[in-house]
């Protein structure tokens, strides 16, 4: 049989272009029926166009795709899309304020003319049981934890009839528990004759949960080839057109007397965390390690006054901002970059001069004016420090890719020269070379004498750390100083002595 024959879907020769920039230069796919096929590229390399186009969101300029050797269906005919593709996405589309029943089959609720409530729920359950998803069809979808939210989402895409599914970074906000348990799941569903095209900045996910894996660099097509016949680095060259090494954290020893700009003492949390107590000195990078039920995100977020703590007390500089008040904490000298950048990182229909520069935009113009040549100004200056790949300033955030995105969000989060710096899962859903511009700002900030709290689920990220705090179940139970070995890491974040 020819590929063609044995192809869920193919894409051939597709050119996309977005005015003078081109998203697709001819590139393509195909998955064979059965597999797990990984996608894998640096950020702009044309892969959420691709996606884009596979799932009937955009035409492309050039070049036709194929279900299973027939022509897609019109744009106009969603349900026809729906019966072939479905797509996960790495921002939820679940509505919180529904059951989970109801997201299931949301503008499908009705068999007739009214909706029987009680049917609804059975036919969601039958659909949730089928699929091995242990969740109560009529519990509130706001109470789902994420991997849980993820277990809806590929539920709802099978229920439309589609045996191709895309699970675009599906990892990123998962911790090592939930991820293994994903992988268990999309395993039963490749046994089950589904098809799944996996998105991953993560290659060693790609190594573990995939057969064949194709690159895409610079809008092109590079290599598609099974997994085992391409090594992890030829895979990384294939990626960014040259040999790549691990980043190799920078020699830094901080001072003994080196000023405290960041402490919490006795900080508490009810169901979070509590008698926490650390300090962070200038020019200290500080790690927070843990799973996701660990308290970390919930400590970090508390720090710069996204949530308000029971107990305890926080101090910047020796200055207390107000408990659970964040222009008190920025304002006291904290940085924050934070977990989802979609939501709480940046404004997508603003420039990147106007969201890098809005922690400082009353120091650019005088009498409650912003001059905008200078807010341009010091945005140049961002994008020049920081390797932001955009058109200019006045670029909409939205436009960017997520790297791109994510470096505008360090750049307002250094932008008004903080004292202490905290970072949540900084590298999440960004390529090598973002990851490498990210990391090396944190370094950076930590030379010119920034206290930072980086908080990661990439032990990659945690290299940087002069030591390492461990988290489990609420409590700091461990300090690791820089050296430390993965197993070390794992076995203290696992609970394990």
């Amino acid at each position: 049989m020819t590929s063609t024959e044995l192809a869920v879907v193919e894409a051939r020769g597709i050119t996309k272009r977005f005015g003078p920039t081109v998203a697709l230069d001819n590139a393509g796919i195909c998955i064979r029926a059965g597999e797990t096929h990984a996608l894998v590229g640096r950020n702009g390399a044309g892969k959420s166009t691709l996606v884009s186009i596979l799932t009937g969101l955009q035409r492309p300029d050039l070049g036709e795709v194929l279900f299973a050797g027939e022509p897609a269906p019109p744009l106009a005919d969603r349900d026809a899309w729906r019966s072939r593709v479905a797509c996960v996405y790495q921002r939820s589309t679940i509505i919180p304020a529904l059951t989970v029943a109801e997201n299931l089959f949301i503008n499908r609720q009705t068999e007739g003319r009214l909706i029987n409530w009680r049917g609804l729920r059975a036919r969601a359950q039958a659909v949730l049981d089928q699929y091995g998803v242990a969740i109560d069809a009529g519990s509130q979808a706001g109470d789902l934890s994420i991997e849980q939210r993820q277990l809806v989402e590929i539920a709802r895409a099978l229920s439309f009839g589609a045996r191709f599914i895309i699970l675009d970074e599906p990892t990123a906000q998962l911790d090592g528990p939930a991820i293994s348990r994903l992988f268990d799941r999309m395993r039963a569903l490749r046994e089950q004759g589904v098809t799944m095209m996996f998105i991953s900045h993560h290659l060693e996910e790609v190594y573990e949960v995939c057969q064949t894996v194709t690159v895409f660099r610079d809008a092109r097509h590079v290599v598609t080839s099974p997994v085992p016949q391409l090594p992890h680095d030829a895979l990384v060259t294939a990626m960014t057109g040259e040999a790549t090494a691990s980043y190799e954290a920078r020699v830094r020893k901080v001072p003994a007397k080196a000023p405290v700009v960041l402490a919490v003492s006795g900080l508490g949390l009810a169901d979070r965390f509590r008698e926490v107590d650390l300090k962070v000195r200038a020019g200290e990078i500080v790690g927070l390690a843990g799973s996701g039920s660990s308290g970390k995100v919930g400590l970090a977020e508390s720090l710069v006054g996204l949530r308000r703590p029971d107990t305890g007390t926080i101090t910047v500089n020796g200055v207390t901002p107000r408990p659970g008040d964040v222009p008190s904490a920025l304002k006291a000298g904290l940085g924050f970059v934070p977990q989802d950048r979609h939501h709480q990182g940046f404004v997508p229909l603003l420039s990147i001069a106007e969201n890098a520069t809005i922690p400082i935009a009353h120091k650019l113009g005088r009498f409650g004016t912003i001059s905008s040549a200078r807010r341009r100004t010091t945005a140049a200056g961002m994008i020049e420090r920081l390797d932001i790949k955009t058109t200019g300033p006045d670029q909409p955030v939205g436009d960017l890719s997520g790297g791109n995105a994510q470096k505008v969000v360090l750049a307002r989060a250094l932008a008004d020269d903080p004292s202490a710096l905290v970072v949540i899962n900084p590298t999440a859903g960004v390529d090598i070379k973002a990851k490498r511009a990210l990391l090396g700002s944190v370094e950076d900030a930590a030379a010119r004498g920034a206290g930072a709290i980086l908080v990661s689920d990439e032990l990659d990220d945690l290299r940087i750390c002069d030591r390492v705090l461990v988290m489990f179940h609420g409590r700091v139970t461990k300090e690791l100083p820089r050296g430390w070995t993965d197993g070390e890491l794992v076995a203290a974040m696992e609970g394990i002595d």
